[in-house]
């Protein structure tokens, strides 16, 4: 039996003290250190980022580029990606163990396997690329080199991205467990403790943070005895953790809580996979985070969690202690190696007033299909969208922007995270022509953060998906984007030059659908990061006279087009 998570109603029962976790057994010593230098980690599996787990190790490359990347096993180069976000530029390997390892953020590949991707986006006249290869292509030795280290894609700074997954699945593991060289003798370090009314929904209260204080290898609470008001409890935990000789703070990779020494549930960094990487923002407070706040880390399983990282045979961490009997609760938290630290504490039910104020809006559930209508703005929230009860509130404002043919809505916070996408449908508030509808987008934002994307139309209601709440408007967009070459011109001589780089600007800064021709032929312009555009020149472009034409839309569907002449 589960516990439920409802703010209505809970559960609870134990059994006999028994072992949360098992332990894990992987192929110790099979993959070596991709690198040439001893580890050390600038992040690693499981660590807490913006929507999503960590998943994989960062390791640091000296705080510089083209370091070689060594193949971690025997196996083959199954994949190859380039993009301008994420990887960046990344190799995945098949090994005979069945397991895969991936390289990311790299810079120059292998000369022949370079020269197999150069080829490959030549045919299918694309940069950003995803590639299969057959198992006979690239053989790979263990300690063969593959790459450069790199700083491409969604990189902040120079590193190379390892993970390791199962390959019959794409489930992502934990590499730490594998016994890679890295001396791990630190402890977590545990910074915060708090604790939810779980009577009411985790978004709709702040947490009370409760004060620790050091006694001996345990953390306890500054009183004896932490007295609520609250009768059905849960707690989240702020902690980090390093390695031998490092500072960096990483994440944890497992958390337990016991209630009078009975085990109740708890996490663990093990098998993760990118489907279920959003569900982060359920493992988290994200109401606090979202707001400026730490990473808390919830020692209680949110009902719209799916394929969550918490063992629940015990129960789903929120507390019956309405009894008002003092309960002892015990948290630990691990790191790979089985260092440990603890927080040790009683807690006590106390009676009290208690709230009785309606939240705003319509109260929505995770697991159920629901949504909103008014005469001109309507919302559906799917089953997997919410990850616990909430209220939803609306609200319609007038609209200053000149570009907006709607009233703005308001729908729910940001401090609601959402793992599926919204249906968000507004009704325009002026008629609209043919070419003007054409031209309609559905601006999402909160805050600084902006978002655009193209709306259907149906019976007069445009139509768009969003993977957030805020406000959203109808903008008709006619501006195109501006392209403009950095440091040429029409008619230059590019004879002393080794590139040719172009930016491109859009109004609601979303442009795509990038396109070059060279003498009427495909050319590769590459565009890392997603800032500028960069050919390099090479075979493609011998010495001589050339006609250059660039295009790009906008998500609008506004196309720019401009033509250059030049001499190499």
């Amino acid at each position: 039996m589960r516990l439920a998570t409802s703010i209505f109603f809970c559960l609870v029962f134990y059994v006999a003290p028994a072992q949360l976790f098992q332990p894990i057994n992987y192929p110790k010593g099979y993959f070596r250190n991709p690198l040439a230098i001893p580890i050390d980690l600038s992040g690693n599996f499981g660590e807490l980022r913006p929507n999503h787990y960590h998943m994989g190790l960062d390791f640091r490359t000296l705080q510089r580029e083209n370091l070689p990347v060594y193949a971690a096993a025997d196996g083959y180069i199954a994949r190859i990606k380039i993009e301008p976000a994420g990887f960046g530029r990344a190799i995945y390997i098949n090994h005979p163990n069945g397991y895969t390892t991936l390289y990311a953020h790299l810079n120059k590949l292998s000369p022949a396997v370079e020269a197999y991707v150069k080829q490959q986006q030549y045919l299918k006249k694309s940069w950003a690329i995803f590639l299969d290869l057959p198992p006979q292509l690239f053989p790979v030795k263990k300690g063969d080199f593959i790459a450069n280290s790199g700083n491409t894609g969604g990189s902040q700074a120079p590193h190379l991205h390892f993970e390791i997954r199962t390959t019959a699945n794409d489930v992502n593991v934990n590499p730490l467990l594998f016994g890679l060289p890295l001396a791990d003798n630190s402890t977590p370090v545990i910074k915060r403790l708090a604790l939810y009314n779980r009577t009411r929904s985790t978004y709709e209260q702040t947490p009370q943070y409760i004060t620790l204080k050091k006694a001996g290898a345990v953390f306890t609470t500054a009183t004896p005895v932490y007295k609520t008001t609250a009768p059905l409890v849960s707690f989240s935990v702020g902690a980090i953790d390093s390695h031998s000789g490092s500072t960096n703070p990483n994440g944890i990779f497992q958390g337990v809580i016991k209630m009078d020494n009975h085990p109740v549930t708890g996490f663990r960094m093990d098998n993760i996979s990118y489907s279920d990487t959003r569900y982060m923002n359920a493992h988290i407070d994200y109401k606090t985070k979202a707001s400026g706040g730490p990473f808390l880390q919830h020692l209680s399983e949110l009902p719209g969690f799916l394929n969550s990282i918490y063992d629940t045979r015990y129960g789903n961490g929120v507390l019956d202690i309405s009894d008002g009997q003092p309960h002892i609760i015990s948290i630990t938290v691990y790191d790979t190696e089985l260092n440990e630290s603890h927080i040790n504490f009683t807690i006590q039910f106390q009676g009290g007033a208690v709230s009785t104020a309606k939240p705003a809006g319509n109260l929505f559930y995770p697991m159920m299909l629901d949504g909103f209508e008014s005469s001109e703005c309507e919302f559906f929230i799917g089953e997997r969208c919410l990850y616990d009860s909430v209220h939803i509130n609306y609200s319609k404002a007038p609209n200053g922007n000149t570009m907006s043919v709607s009233a703005l809505h308001t729908i729910g916070s940001a401090a609601i995270p959402l793992q599926d996408f919204i249906l968000v449908r507004i009704k325009p508030s002026t008629t609209l022509t043919a070419n003007q509808q054409n031209k309609t987008v559905m601006q999402r934002y909160a805050g600084a953060k902006k978002l655009v994307e193209k709306v259907t139309w149906q019976n007069g209601w445009a139509a768009a998906r969003f993977r957030d709440f805020g406000s959203f408007q109808l903008l008709v967009d006619e501006q195109p984007p501006v392209i403009t070459p950095v440091g040429f011109s029409n008619g230059a001589d590019m004879s002393k030059a080794s590139r040719i780089v172009f930016t491109v600007k859009d109004n609601l800064e979303k442009h795509k659908d990038w396109w070059a021709e060279l003498d009427g032929k495909w050319i590769c312009f590459t565009n890392d990061k997603g800032r500028s555009f960069i050919y390099t020149f090479d075979e493609h472009c011998m010495p001589g006279n050339h006609n250059l034409m660039v295009r790009v839309a906008d998500e609008a569907g506004n196309i720019t087009q401009q033509s250059y002449q030049f001499k190499r």
